[in-house]
């Protein structure tokens, strides 16, 4: 079942995450493609990402009948501070200009003419939100406005900053992109920002964040019980609180059966039993 943020548009509920991928990229979209991924995460950022290669798989996938409404394709907009010499804008120029030369090269990395959801990669500063974060978040409701972007949000954000965007913003986030730990409730507090103003939350390293609790007794017993893998219970946990979860696997059978992970059903006691697993 697709999520729904605020602002009626549906997400789909499980994401494929390209950071990382290098010049595997594009044969591993199409991979997690085939496997019944339909949303893809990527950064203007070569970093961690190749962008470029989701296009080139955008097009590979367009000629075997995918057509691009078929696919959710999220980008970011990452900061000079998050960026190597290769920036993907005029790195003197100010910040809404960035935005706006960052987003045009998305658009034509990813041969669209329109993104589904535009994140910025994060604040520039760990508390609070400064000139050029609002001068970053006015440029992307514009592009919001402007109907280029389904939907706009932040990644790598606080609670404290997170609450300051939704108060003084003209569109709050739609979606929130965060790495998740176990050891804070798997992000309690941003989590129940995103729920109160109906933004989605993704959690990303879901799996590596917390490799200490995922060989927990309980969590292999729940495992067991259901037949699954521990992944498995791990993104249906996910799910089953609100979450979108991504996952960056490079294996083939790992994305089915991830994918399968929304077959599974827990009980509220092996809800419980996880979200307080390293509290």
């Amino acid at each position: 079942m697709p999520l729904t943020a605020y602002n009626h548009v549906p997400v789909p509920s499980f994401m494929y995450g390209t950071a990382w991928k290098k010049e595997a990229t594009s044969q591993l979209v199409q991979s997690a493609v085939a496997s019944g991924f339909t949303a893809i995460d990527t950064a203007n950022q070569l970093i961690h990402y190749e962008e470029a290669m989701v296009g080139d798989a955008r097009l590979a996938l367009a000629k075997q009948g995918i057509a691009r409404d078929r696919l959710f394709l999220q980008t970011k907009f990452t900061s000079v501070g998050g960026q190597d010499h290769r920036t993907p804008y005029d790195a003197s120029a100010d910040p809404a200009t960035q935005v706006r030369q960052s987003f045009d090269s998305s658009l034509a990395h990813l041969h669209t003419e329109y993104v589904d959801s535009y994140v910025v990669h994060g604040p520039y500063q760990r508390q609070g939100l400064g000139n050029a974060d609002w001068e970053v978040w006015t440029a992307m409701e514009g592009l919001y406005q402007s109907g280029k972007t389904k939907m706009i949000g932040i990644s790598n954000v606080t609670a404290e900053q997170l609450t300051k965007l939704c108060e003084q913003a003209k569109h709050k986030p739609m979606v929130v992109q965060n790495r998740c730990y176990a050891v804070l409730g798997w992000d309690k507090e941003v989590r129940e920002i995103c729920r109160a103003h109906g933004i989605i939350y993704q959690g990303f390293s879901l799996l590596t964040a917390n490799g200490e609790f995922l060989a927990d007794p309980a969590v292999r017993a729940i495992a067991a019980r259901l037949g699954a893998g521990i992944a498995q219970v791990i993104f249906r946990f996910a799910m089953q609180i609100g979450m979108l979860p991504l996952t960056g696997t490079t294996s083939p059978q790992h994305m089915k059966e991830d994918l399968q992970a929304e077959q599974l059903a827990l009980s509220p006691e092996d809800i419980r039993r996880i979200e307080t697993i390293a509290l």
